[in-house]
């Protein structure tokens, strides 16, 4: 991308932000209709988290390639940290109270349509859209067999260390509901995995590839205008989020029963899809430009960290707003939508496993991601019924492709050692 693409591509993003910043700054937020806040807030969230992005891309430096793909998937996901922060907090300032307990039913749906939305519309959505590139020309990673459907998606072994953690990460996530809420238990051992993850790719390669668009031109720049430039995206866009969050959050309570639709789907489904967006933008513009391995990296570390430390901010958030510690208690039906989540990814985990993934795969996980949404799966009997459709396809993923787990197992070794 050109030094004058660049800049407007950063001057079109950053102006999505200016709406918002020009309504609150001037005190007309609250003669707004509950649209037009949702709307303006909703936007600047979505430009906030590019310049987020770009600027950890940006930032990436002589670390290893992993590393750095693990950073820009924490960063990516800030704006979801947030929602769930909002509603972690709301649960502690009003704990004991049906007010506390909605908003800590919210805290776990936000987590797991985030964490659902980036592994059933995400990974199927991408995987996808290399098929597609291929058709067109683009992408050589894609293994051409007979019938389109057959068409695969190629990944490179180095995505093994992921694959493990998040696969380690999953087992854990299924205790989960057993202990009543999320607690220290929980929050440290979830976080732990998490930071041996971070241990093993640091050891990794340091090699990069040539980053692309506005972060490929900010790294163009002297090192210490990027520096200033990286510090100014950080601090601006983190302002954004923190300012825009909670109206966008609390407008989509609001607008949610005036549609007919509850609160807890606008927070569990709506929320996060608009946070996520930029990041599968992101992952469809590495895809774009041959880098489909790269995009799934992001993809896979991204449902990591948001499996682990997502999960353990619940638990530290509200027990500072407590003032004390105690357990982040839900009600049943979100036990039952944590197990859904953690069958979903278990499913996912084992369609990787063999480093590719077909269109009928891709189609297959996006459209049990769809199955959800029936209303015979909106009960905690029907959450509990549909992750055991998960977890039955999975185990046959696994018990098919058997011989293909020594060499994950053996890659992940010759990675983390």
């Amino acid at each position: 991308m050109s030094r004058r693409r660049s800049l407007l591509a950063l001057a079109a993003v950053t102006l999505l932000t200016i709406p918002w910043l020009a309504l609150r700054g001037l005190g007309m937020v609250e003669t707004l209709p509950t649209v037009a806040v949702i709307a303006t807030s909703g936007v600047a969230v979505v430009g906030a988290a590019f310049l987020l992005t770009w600027a950890a891309e940006t930032a990436e430096g002589d670390v290893p390639r992993s590393f750095a793909l693990a950073v820009l998937a924490i960063i990516a996901v800030a704006p979801e940290y947030a929602v769930d922060a909002l509603y972690a907090w709301e649960a502690g300032q009003f704990a004991g109270t049906p007010a506390g307990d909605a908003a800590a039913n919210l805290a776990v749906a936000n987590m797991t349509g985030a964490n659902r939305i980036l592994v059933g519309l995400g990974w199927s959505l991408i995987a996808l859209y290399a098929v597609y590139r291929t058709q067109r020309g683009g992408d050589t990673a894609v293994v051409k067999r007979e019938g389109f459907l057959a068409d695969a998606v190629e990944l490179e072994p180095r995505i093994s260390v992921e694959l493990c953690f998040l696969g380690a990460a999953t087992v854990v996530a299924f205790f989960v509901p057993f202990f009543g809420g999320i607690g220290a238990f929980d929050a440290i051992v979830l976080v732990s995995i998490y930071a041996a993850y971070v241990a093993v790719i640091l050891r990794g390669e340091s090699s990069h590839e040539q980053p692309l668009g506005v972060p490929g031109y900010l790294q163009s720049l002297s090192r210490p205008r990027r520096i200033t430039a990286i510090l100014l995206l950080f601090v601006f866009s983190a302002a954004v989020i923190l300012l825009a969050v909670k109206p966008f959050a609390k407008g989509l309570e609001t607008l949610g029963p005036r549609l007919g639709v509850s609160s807890f789907f606008m927070i569990q489904w709506v929320a996060p899809l608009a946070s996520e967006s930029p990041e599968f933008i992101a992952c469809a513009y590495l895809v774009r430009k041959a880098r489909t391995t790269a995009s799934f990296n992001a993809l896979i570390s991204s449902k990591l960290n948001q499996w682990t430390l997502l999960i353990g901010t619940l638990a530290v958030v509200y027990s500072l707003s407590l003032g004390y510690y105690d357990v982040l208690s839900f009600s049943q039906r979100q036990a039952g939508e944590i197990w859904l989540t953690a069958a979903q990814s278990f499913f996912a985990v084992t369609l990787l496993v063999d480093f590719e993934i077909s269109v009928r795969e891709a189609l297959l996980l996006l459209g049990l991601f769809g199955m959800q949404f029936h209303p015979l799966f909106q009960t905690f009997e029907g959450l509990v019924a549909f992750s055991l459709v998960y977890v039955v396809l999975g185990v046959v993923m696994l018990v098919s492709r058997y011989e293909r787990l020594p060499k994950l197992v053996r890659t992940a070794r010759r990675t983390a050692s």
